[in-house]
């Protein structure tokens, strides 16, 4: 089993990063650590307790490649135009690194020794704002808690949800019954080349709170 890094709690929240160009890709990882990491994120909260979640972890070379091919196709239509963006470059401290670093991912997601894709139950349209909250707080908790787990353990992922402008495809390629999931991401697993991840910018806490009124 792969050894911890026995980092503090404090550590692994401040440190796990959304990790692309120091992914691994050469190292295979043993089932039994993603089982092992996705056992500690089933733990999460989930609304009413009703697990109504499903995991498929991708480890076959074939579907590796044919879920990289499904991601690029993504993100073709992204950069065409063909697909509306929710999220455009801003500027922000570090942006050049990261895209920079996504191009590296990009050219490697062929090699990624596995992918897992959380399915959400049921379909966000249609559904208020409650409902949709409900569904969204049922998963995110327990997905952000798998990075954790695999942070502790040398290994790193990345939340990438381009991916799900064609969930219907990668639906069709994996056997998931349409419309009876939503696809969270697709996040590629691997162990990561050092371990020895920062905090990263972000704003002080005296920028972005306010007590009792906006």
């Amino acid at each position: 089993m792969t050894a911890k890094l026995n980092l503090s709690v404090d550590e692994v929240l401040t440190t796990t990063r959304a990790v692309r160009r120091r992914l691994d890709v050469a190292r295979p990882v043993p089932r039994a650590v993603i089982e092992e990491c996705l056992d500690l994120a089933l733990q999460a909260p989930n609304g009413s307790n009703r697990n109504d979640w499903h995991w498929i972890v991708v480890d076959d070379r074939a579907t590796v490649r044919a879920i990289a091919a499904e991601y690029r196709a993504a993100l073709g239509l992204l950069q065409s135009g063909a697909m509306p963006s929710p999220r455009y470059l801003t500027g922000a401290k570090g942006e050049d690194r990261m895209v920079a670093a996504a191009q590296e991912f990009h050219e490697k997601l062929d090699d990624i020794p596995a992918f897992l894709l959380p399915l959400m139950a049921g379909k966000v349209e249609g559904r208020d704002a409650f409902e949709q909250a409900a569904m969204w707080g049922s998963i995110v908790q327990a997905a952000w808690s798998f990075m954790l787990a695999l942070r502790e353990r040398g290994l790193g992922s990345l939340w990438a949800t381009v991916s799900t402008r064609r969930a219907p495809e990668i639906f069709d390629l994996l056997g998931v019954p349409q419309g009876a999931y939503t696809l969270i991401g697709t996040f590629p697993i691997a162990y990561t080349i050092g371990t020895d991840f920062k905090r990263a910018p972000r704003a002080p806490v005296s920028e972005v709170l306010t007590y009792n009124r906006y």
